[in-house]
């Protein structure tokens, strides 16, 4: 059957913003400003303002933003960098790329982040830094971290690629530790026309090395003062990002009344586990995560019906071949193992209307019932 309902619709985003950024777009063609310019500058200043930091660096995507992060507060070869287990790869990526070793831990069953215990228990003396990710939506459990941090003397860097306007007790996830990386790919809620990224920070001076570093460790042209990478926020990505940015609070809360609506429509159907909000934090609902048996069959039937579902993530990142070198076990970190083999994530977009996810929890509730 084909798919009636996809499981994320960018096309209506697009629509939304095209009378606004087309003719940005003509001008930067004819003026052929395709590096830095006005439109980077007003979408850094825009996006600071919206998180609440003193500054952003846009730059060309989330892993990248990660690794410069990484890089600006000391993290060097050698060094170990805690991280969850249940997170895109790119998180542990950033910091293999620097030579430095992710060091995974596992996650609370309940929401599914980072454990601060497990935190705690994973540092050791070269531990230099705590990457907590802001995960499906809702923020980490930040304000236990950083103590931690703080009792090690190691900096927080935030993985906030699914996070872009939420927040928790402690404030918008993006501004509560040294310095945070996040990603505008385009299926993120605030997503650009291709890959981008940004990084946010309240320290001056990290911000500086970070600008350095994103441009082959240069301020002056052709006077390098370090070996950096080439990793800048495309201009024709700026107008993207300020238009949507601009509508970002409200696709957000049509994303919260959506999950709400989920809520309830999955609530009466047995076999299927909803998600769960920490107290005290805003979720943004980047994804809608349920968990459910026999998952490979619930998909299969939910396909057969037209909708369209995927996994975020299937595989832990310890038990990926990319890090087998590490030596990852099943059995090590079973919270996030268990949930790897049972959670799928429901079409979630702005624009998802009360009679497509009434198909989507019908279907749903055939698919792990058979009625």
């Amino acid at each position: 059957m084909s798919q009636q309902i996809p499981f994320l619709d960018l096309a209506s985003q697009q629509a939304e913003i095209a009378d606004e950024v087309l003719p940005i777009w003509r001008e930067q063609f004819l003026s052929a400003g395709f590096i830095g310019g006005r439109h980077v500058a007003a979408f850094e200043e825009e996006y600071a303002a919206y998180i609440g930091v003193e500054h952003v660096i846009g730059v060309s995507n989330g892993t990248d933003a990660l690794e410069l992060a990484f890089r600006a507060v000391g993290v060097s070869a050698g060094d170990e960098v805690v991280m969850p287990a249940n997170t895109f790869i790119a998180t542990a990526e950033a910091v293999s790329r620097i030579g430095a070793v992710p060091v995974f831990v596992d996650v609370d069953p309940q929401h599914l982040l980072i454990d601060p215990d497990a935190v705690e228990a994973a540092i050791t003396p070269r531990t230099r830094a705590i990457a907590p990710v802001h995960l499906y939506g809702q923020t980490a459990p930040v304000e236990r971290i950083l103590p931690i941090a703080q009792a090690h003397g190691i900096d927080v860097v935030e993985d906030a690629a699914q996070s872009q306007g939420a927040s928790s007790t402690a404030g918008r996830a993006g501004a509560l530790g040294r310095v945070a990386g996040t990603s505008f790919y385009p299926g993120k809620n605030l997503g650009a026309a291709g890959d981008a990224g940004a990084v946010m920070t309240n320290d001056a001076a990290v911000a500086e090395v970070i600008r350095n570093l994103a441009a082959h460790g240069s301020s002056v042209k052709y006077v390098h003062d370090r070996i950096g990478m080439n990793a800048r926020l495309d201009a024709v990505q700026a107008p993207v990002l300020s238009a949507k940015l601009r509508r970002l609070d409200g696709w957000n809360a049509a994303r919260r009344a959506a999950a709400a609506r989920y809520t309830e429509l999955l609530s009466e159907i047995d076999g299927v586990q909803t998600p769960i909000v920490r107290e005290g934090n805003e979720d943004v609902w980047h994804l809608f995560v349920v968990q459910v048996d026999d998952r490979e069959q619930v998909m299969a039937k939910m396909a057969d019906r037209g909708v369209g579902v995927a996994i975020h993530y299937p595989t832990p990142v310890h038990l990926t071949d990319a890090y087998s070198f590490l030596g990852g076990a099943r059995g090590q970190f079973p919270v996030a193992e268990a949930a790897a083999d049972r959670i799928l994530s429901l079409p979630m977009f702005p624009h998802l209307t009360a009679q497509q996810q009434g198909t989507v929890a019908d279907a749903l509730r055939f698919a792990v019932s058979g009625r």
